[in-house]
């Protein structure tokens, strides 16, 4: 890799014209994108939650398109067996006649997968991601099959649907560095919605970055050092978050279970990323800040007593940045 300095140095304007070639498509949503964009640059995973109708589809698959990543996506069901996602053996004959099995790779052989409706399916083919998210291979018949590079998973889940969907276990949810919301779009966004999709134009988002130049930037990331307090400063917000003698009564109240180590991880990443895409060589304790409630709030494991109190984990969150020292 050249001097990363430089590499950093570019960030910024692809990112920026990244984001502008999803605004052709998407409209308001700048939180998300700016979240997407911050995990697609840490090499991480994201999954938003959404009611439907909110484009979470069109939205990533138009990053794929801008990104020049190759696409897949996964409607899951409740049907819809490990095999689906990652593929099977199959018998074939030769034209000698002798029979041999082929590994056929599913649906998870991409650089960009999009995981529709995530929590429709048991958890056995939930967890059939959990290799993939983590080592970036999947392993069928003895055999270990690596995936292709960038390899990032954005699942979707929707919060109102209860009918028929299955809980994401923690285990499976910490793989994912955010969890993003996706709101309603503002009454001027929503104008443009209503009335820019429903004509015969179609706003095609132009190529802005590679998927070899993606991986670089993602390299270079990691080389932006981190100060001492910016390092005291995350670690002592995550431990903050665990309930125990030393914590606050809000968190002994309401918190069965903090974030573990890889929210300390996630968060220092993330502040890299965000001080990239400002073009910034050092992390601030304001790049935390910012990642903290994406990168803790599906980490917080609140007890009966907060949910029959309407208590958040983002509320909980706003009290520990608040007190953060």
């Amino acid at each position: 890799m050249e001097n990363p300095e430089s590499v950093i140095a570019a960030i910024a304007p692809k990112f920026a014209r990244l984001k502008q070639e999803i605004g052709k498509r998407i409209f308001g949503q700048e939180q998300l994108i700016d979240g997407l964009l911050l995990a697609l640059l840490c090499r991480s995973h994201c999954i938003l939650t959404g009611v439907p109708g909110l484009a979470k589809t069109l939205l990533i698959k138009t990053l794929a398109e801008a990104a020049e990543l190759d696409f897949k996506r996964v409607q899951f069901t409740p049907d819809m067996m490990p095999a689906d996602l990652i593929g099977s053996q199959i018998l074939e004959t030769a034209p000698d006649g002798r029979r041999t099995f082929r590994f056929v790779p599913g649906p998870v052989f991409a650089q960009l997968l999009l995981a529709d409706e995530i929590n429709r399916t048991p958890p056995k083919t939930q967890s059939a991601l959990l290799e993939a998210m983590e080592e970036h291979q999947i392993s069928a018949d003895g055999r270990v099959y690596p995936l292709p590079e960038p390899f990032f998973v954005l699942a979707t889940q929707n919060p109102i649907e209860q009918e028929g969907t299955y809980r994401l276990p923690e285990a499976q949810q910490d793989r994912f560095m955010f969890s993003l919301y996706i709101d309603y779009p503002d009454e001027i966004s929503e104008r443009r919605v209503m009335l820019e999709t429903t004509g015969n134009g179609d706003a095609t988002p132009q190529k802005v970055v590679s998927a070899a130049e993606l991986v670089e930037f993602q390299h270079a990331v990691r080389e932006i050092p981190v100060p001492e307090s910016v390092a005291d400063y995350t670690l002592n917000l995550v431990r903050s978050t665990r309930p125990g003698e030393d914590a606050a009564h809000e968190i002994n109240d309401f918190v069965r279970f903090g974030a573990g180590p890889r929210a300390c991880q996630f968060l220092i990443l993330a502040g890299k990323a965000r001080a990239a895409l400002a073009g910034r060589f050092n992390v601030s304790c304001e790049d935390i800040r910012f990642a903290a409630y994406p990168v803790l709030r599906h980490r917080l494991l609140l007890n009966f007593r907060a949910r029959s109190e309407g208590i958040t984990p983002d509320r909980l969150i706003e009290f520990l940045l608040e007190n953060a020292e």
